[in-house]
């Protein structure tokens, strides 16, 4: 028996170990980063009992240099058995990390088999080891830096793209390099170079935060880079989000400062003891740079004939380079990243090339991204080479009018005598289509292919179906999301604005956070959000925030990203370190929208968004929706001060919870009273009335809470079954239909494909969500409104529906420890699964059909397996009747119940519904 034990947990093994929300901790700026690890096993129901946690402190020994005990030769802690079944987000065990620190960190766990406990008798065996993690603080405190902020002595246009500039030292290294870092950030963009090799594969680093209160460095291991002796070290250096155009109606210029600047400090420890500091000071030099102008909308004009060969190498003669202008600047700005950077992700080859009616090349990629090109050409010295990005075509040609006044135009002029392969360095475009013109020779598919970049986040989910339209529509959603989570998750990625809508976010945080893993993105991004809500005394439209359209005013929903996207990475993520750093922004966006609604707690003045590009709404007014706007912003209202009185309960501010508690209450008496008739009509006969009442607990009474529901159907079937919402109804009115029972009144609206509706887009060849449900109309004609484009993710947020409730995986408790399985099928679909890479594990739940015909019974059957890894239960509710709810441990499991033929179901415009009366 006791054999038979020890050789399970031998089978159990800790793998995927964490620190933080980091995939990679080098340079972090938390002293004390909470641990996560995830358990693999042969073993269904093993359960975690027990963990051990082992801190190797020495810098210098090797990973190998370990014992299977956890210890070696260097400094070691261990905080000895702990009985606990956490395993995420786990307290940091030992001393705080100070600056520079490298600690590794190893894991290893007790378990126990929770289906056949008469083995579990030795819980002395832990399994091994787990592979080590290695976790290294940045520079934690101001006076960690000796480099000083400094300028290129260069003039920079006022009134257009500025060019790059090149700044560089060389130094001397004594000895052998044993390790090197490297901490660097920039007023601009920046990429860094050592010994003429470039350091690291970031893009437009340090990113966009709010410059006046936060700049991100990052830190690089270079160790491999620099070399005993003569050694140089270089940056480029442009105008990126602090001195480039920002912005729609003409943009602004210079929003944080006029002049980009470098900040770095190379650290290199040799193997004779000493050690070689160099930063960024007067000592270095400047010239200008092969990039002549360069912007995030306009693009990239690079003059290959201007290169300075070996300028990053030692021995370089910068005689007539310039010296640097040292600048002023407040350390304690200085944050290290949250999460990971922005990187090229994919490369995507043409799909085809033709001609446009006027005789350019025009390149499909087939996809709709954001990025750029990259491209090999021969030709001549002083030719140049023009690459201009749209997204759609109008009359076989560039369709640039969505772009507004951003150019997206790069040029390259070539050097000539052989190949030269380039790619833009610090401009983004959104597009699927290029035209190429001034190109040496026949443009082929060998000659040029696109950059796919965005933020560097591993994804963690997938959706899958036997509706091939269903499944593309889901793609569409995954790839605007990747092309709008570009360092700040922006609304568009391709004309003059590229903002972080706040409001985009709040609907649509569930289905990213479970696409990907955002943790980090959005905690920096609501870190941003607090800082300008306190400067400017509310949540801003969009953050970081721009004086585009006169002061920042509360704004229902959009300033609702304050509680819900915390709330969302605490549901998603199990983090309450989110929410406890988030509190003093939460509540100061609830009372203030308290103070505003007054005694009668209806919020009934002011500008609002309200129910944002209603398919209804003229092309010219997005915000002219049937919903009336003070209903959607006291309806927000009610959810934020729900929500923020269960965050309250969490930290244990109990007198806080119950203000909140009461407020929520009032709120929704107060819509009830407002909105809501004796006979449950809304106030607003229009979808997102009913999606937010509904939804959001609005409707006192139990018949008008079957009334309301009873009318949204009705509504929706009046309409065709098409989509009759905007921003604020359309991540609810799937989840309101199934919340009353009507999922094949969902289905319906789900599956319509004419315009507006959500698969209208697919039908058109979309490979994004559009930010208007008709923006490209019928006959193929672009649609005519100012605000048209074609990357939008806020209408995709019905993802999380597809996920929850078509496929049937929910989060039951934080982080995913509890799943709720509760699959819905409709809409004659035959199959479908997600899966989902938790914070314990993968999570996957698939489901099949069959017909009564394919089962042998009267009725069809529902199939289903379940994959629930340790750590994790999962609660299974499937849709008939004689079905018992069971909860489930980790492992693969089956379960079937009786459930309609497929072909049965009401897939076109209904004759009956079982809401009718």
């Amino acid at each position: 028996m006791m054999k038979r034990f020890r050789e399970k947990l031998v089978a159990s093994r800790v793998v995927a170990l964490r620190a933080g929300h980091h995939r990679e901790p080098l340079g972090i700026g938390t002293p004390q980063p909470p641990l996560s690890w995830q358990i693999e096993t042969d073993e269904a129901g093993w359960t975690q009992t027990a963990y051990e946690i082992s801190v190797q402190s020495d810098t210098d020994v090797a990973d190998t240099d370990i014992d299977e005990a956890g210890t070696g030769e260097a400094s070691t802690e261990a905080t000895g058995r702990i009985s606990s079944a956490e395993q995420v987000l786990v307290p940091w065990p030992s001393e705080p990390l100070t600056s520079r620190q490298r600690r590794l960190v190893r894991v290893r766990v007790w378990g126990q088999n929770n289906q056949n406990n008469q083995d579990n008798q030795d819980n002395e065996s832990p399994s091994d080891w787990s592979a080590p993690l290695t976790v290294e603080a940045g520079l934690l405190h101001p006076a960690d830096w000796v480099g000083q902020l400094v300028a290129a002595d260069l003039p920079l246009p006022a009134d257009a793209d500025g060019p790059a500039v090149l700044l560089r030292r060389e130094f001397l290294v004594p000895a052998a390099p044993v390790s090197a870092r490297l901490y660097v950030t920039a007023l601009g963009a920046y990429e860094m170079e050592l010994n003429g090799r470039r350091v690291a594969d970031q893009v437009l680093a340090p990113g966009w935060t709010s410059y006046q209160h936060r700049l991100r460095y990052q830190s690089f291991d270079v160790t491999d880079l620099v070399r005993e002796g003569a050694n140089a070290v270089g940056g480029w250096l442009a105008d990126g989000w602090y001195r480039g155009r920002l912005g729609f109606q003409g943009g602004l210029r210079a929003v944080y400062g006029p002049q980009t600047a470098l900040l770095a400090q190379l650290e290199v420890h040799c193997a004779d003891g000493s050690t070689v500091v160099v930063g960024t000071d007067s000592l270095w030099r400047s010239a200008a740079s092969a990039i002549v102008a360069t912007g995030l909308y306009d693009g990239e004009h690079y003059d290959a004939r201007a290169e300075q060969p070996g300028w990053s190498a030692p021995g370089f003669a910068d005689a007539d380079w310039s010296p640097v202008l040292v600048q002023a600047f407040e350390l304690e700005r200085l944050v290290a990243p949250d999460g990971p950077p922005v990187r090229r992700t994919e490369l995507i080859a043409p799909r085809s090339i033709g001609a446009s009616p006027s005789g350019a090349s025009i390149v499909d990629f087939g996809q709709n991204i954001t990025g750029r090109l990259r491209i090999r050409v021969r030709g001549e010295a002083g030719q140049v080479v023009r690459l201009r990005h749209a997204e759609v075509l109008e009359d076989g040609e560039l369709c640039v009018r969505p772009l507004r006044s951003a150019l997206a135009t790069d040029e390259y002029t070539l050097r000539g005598g052989g190949q030269e392969e380039w790619e833009p360095r610090f401009t983004l475009h959104g597009f699927r289509y290029a035209e190429v013109t001034g190109w040496p020779g026949e443009l082929t598919a060998d000659d040029l292919e696109a950059v796919v970049c965005h933020t560097d986040m591993a994804r963690t989910g997938w959706f899958e179906c036997s509706q091939p339209l269903l499944e593309r529509l889901h793609e569409n959603v995954l790839w605007s999301m990747r092309g709008n989570f570009v360092d700040v998750p922006t609304d568009c990625p391709q004309r003059d604005e590229r903002l972080g809508w706040t409001g985009d976010l709040a609907v649509f945080a569930p289905t990213a956070t479970f696409l990907y893993d955002s943790a980090g993105l959005l905690t920096s991004w609501l870190a941003d959000l607090a800082a300008e809500q306190e400067e400017f005394g509310t949540v801003p439209y969009y953050v970081p925030w721009l004086d585009l359209i006169g002061p920042a005013q509360p704004t229902a929903v959009w300033g609702d990203a304050a509680v819900v996207v915390p709330w969302v990475l605490f549901e998603r993520y199990a983090d309450l370190g989110v929410l406890r750093a988030q509190y003093p922004s939460m509540r100061a966006w609830v009372d203030q929208v308290a103070a505003i609604a007054g005694e009668n707690r209806l919020w009934d003045t002011g500008f609002q968004f309200g129910d944002w590009l209603d398919p209804a709404s003229p092309p010219d007014r997005p915000a002219a929706a049937r919903t009336d706007p003070h209903l959607v912003a006291t309806a927000a209202l009610a959810g934020s001060a729900r929500l923020l009185a269960k965050v309250a309960a969490l930290l244990g501010e109990d007198t806080d919870h119950r203000h909140y508690t009461e407020l929520a209450t009032q709120v929704g008496a107060a819509f009830n009273d407002e909105f809501v008739t004796p006979n449950g009509r809304l106030a607003n006969d229009a979808q997102t009335a009913y999606a937010l009442a509904l939804t959001g607990e609005l409707v006192e009474k139990t018949d008008q809470r079957e009334r309301a529901g009873r009318r949204l159907v009705e509504l929706v079937a009046a309409e065709g079954y098409h989509v009759g919402t905007g921003f604020a109804g359309t991540p609810l009115i799937c989840d309101a239909l199934t919340t009353i029972g009507a999922q094949d009144t969902a289905y319906r609206l789900i599956l319509q494909r004419d315009c507006p509706s959500w698969l209208y887009p697919v039908t058109m060849g979309a490979t994004t969500i559009w930010e208007r449900w008709d923006s490209l109309l019928p006959d193929g004609s672009v649609n005519p409104g100012e605000m048209t484009s074609f990357n939008h993710y806020a209408f995709g947020a019905v993802a999380d529906w597809l996920h929850r409730t078509v496929a049937g995986l929910a989060p039951g408790a934080p982080g995913y420890r509890q799943v709720i399985v509760r699959p819905r099928p409709g809409g004659g679909l035959t199959h479908a699964a997600a899966t989902h890479n938790s914070p314990y594990g993968r999570i996957r739940v698939a489901w099949r059909r069959l017909s009564s015909a394919e089962a042998g019974t009267q009725t069809g059957r529902l199939d289903v397996e379940v994959t629930v890894p340790p750590g994790v239960t999962a609660r299974i509710e499937l849709p008939a009747a004689s079905f018992v709810p069971v909860e489930i441990g980790s492992g693969q499991h089956r379960f079937s119940c009786s459930f309609g033929d497929p072909a049965d179901d009401p897939i076109d415009y209904p004759t009956n519904d079982p809401l009718q009366p």
